[in-house]
């Protein structure tokens, strides 16, 4: 089956049991709506808690981990864009299609779906909560007479706003919205590390580790590793992403998907490492699970950077859920025969935007969870199932460089998410 939407001489969309598109995929993406969506995918507010996590870490452990993290889903990120079309004359738009070109249809879409939502979901649903907060940060700096909201209102109105943006249609009609949040995430880490460098050290400031009990340290220290872990969670998306890109066999899709790719991780590297190094540099062991939180002059420009933040969360919310946006309707009429059409549209994602906002609301310390979630979740799809796939599809000749990267990354962060999970 070929969606009526690609020209004759690109490749087809992969064949699945519950393939459905309303009027085709739109593939008139071009290179740097591949960079601002994977920007806007990675680069979330859990960036300002890089810091924190460094608390937990250290100097060494921790700059080591941010470092090898970079270059590990750098190079599963340029499997996951080989992998997109590997057989000739397909593509594999999901990623749960090409578990199942992997792992059988039986097995693959268990393997890999199950993994994929909890990122998509997850991330969803924290965005949700940190738009909230945010908005609440911002108003309390910009209007001190005024008076005060609780949270759960201020997550509400957050949440109010996505009712409205989760009808534009895919991934081509978010692109502005997407582009908004690049930008921010690029100004509020820039906002945090510059405020940060420009306050100096605290008095006294302390750079040894917490002193707390062995098993809480411990707990402390994964979770540590989940926030960083939840910092490289775009791979979830990435597939997706690749199939707006239009592809011919003079010029496959993953020539400008790559090339987006490296400039949306050269703009992760100069969020990612200054926050985190700076702002541990400034407050130590003290600093707060949000660094901006710590910073409060000049208050116009931290009203400012909170202000960044909820632009920003707000086009990463709409990049996870357009995905599941789309599992989600294929499924209601493929198996449950739904017409499809705007009330569909209308029905399913207005229910999955209450559904996370009532997840936010109910659980505003979801966050917290994010230690858990990132070695359960965002580990696998990030770090090591590529590298299993790429093994299974690939066959790179055994003891090659190839073959050595990938399982040692496989065994790296299988035994992380075992100890995670524990």
């Amino acid at each position: 089956m070929v969606s009526s939407a690609l020209a004759p001489s690109e490749p087809k969309e992969v064949q699945s049991d519950d393939e459905w598109t309303e009027k085709g995929r739109a593939r008139e993406a071009k290179w740097w709506y591949s960079t601002f969506h994977t920007v806007t995918a990675m680069v979330g507010a859990g960036v300002l808690s890089l810091p924190y996590a460094m608390a937990y870490l250290g100097w060494g452990p921790g700059t080591l981990v941010l470092a090898i993290s970079w270059v590990i889903t750098l190079n599963t990120m340029w499997q996951m864009i080989q992998l997109h079309e590997c057989v000739p004359g397909i593509r594999f738009d999901r990623y749960y299609d090409l578990g199942r070109h992997a792992f059988g249809p039986k097995y693959g879409p268990w393997i890999v779906l199950p993994q994929q939502l909890i990122v998509q979901v997850g991330c969803d649903i924290v965005y949700m909560v940190t738009g909230g907060k945010c908005l609440k940060k911002f108003m309390e700096i910009a209007c001190t007479n005024c008076h005060p909201i609780r949270q759960s209102y201020w997550i509400c109105i957050f949440g109010g706003l996505h009712f409205f943006l989760s009808q534009l249609p895919d991934f081509n009609s978010v692109s502005g919205v997407s582009l908004a949040a690049a930008v921010m995430s690029l100004s509020y880490s820039t906002i945090a590390w510059v405020a940060c460098l420009s306050r100096g050290r605290v008095k006294n400031v302390n750079y040894g580790y917490k002193k707390t009990s062995a098993a809480d340290y411990m707990f402390r220290v994964f979770n540590a590793l989940g926030q960083i872990t939840f910092a490289y969670a775009g791979h979830a998306v990435v597939l997706e992403i690749q199939a707006t890109i239009p592809s011919t066999p003079e010029k496959p899709s993953k020539v400008p998907m790559w090339k987006g790719a490296v400039w949306a991780y050269f703009i992760n590297g100069i969020c990612y490492f200054p926050v985190a190094l700076i702002g541990y540099w400034a407050f130590g062991q003290d600093v707060a699970d949000n660094v901006l939180v710590a910073l409060q002059r000049p208050s116009w420009l931290i009203a400012a950077a909170n202000l960044m933040v909820v632009i920003h969360v707000i086009g990463s919310y709409q990049v996870y859920a357009m995905p599941v946006f789309d599992l989600v309707e294929r499924t209601m009429v493929k198996r449950l025969n739904f017409p499809p059409g705007a009330m569909l549209r209308l029905t399913v994602r207005s229910a999955y935007v209450a559904f996370t906002l009532f997840i936010g609301v109910t659980f505003p310390f979801f966050g917290d969870l994010l230690g858990f979630f990132g070695g359960f979740g965002f580990a696998p799809t990030s770090y090591f199932l590529p590298s299993i796939i790429w093994l299974k599809l690939m066959k790179p000749r055994r003891f090659s460089l190839s073959w050595i990267v990938n399982w040692v990354s496989k065994m790296l962060r299988l035994l992380y998410r075992k100890r995670t999970i524990l």
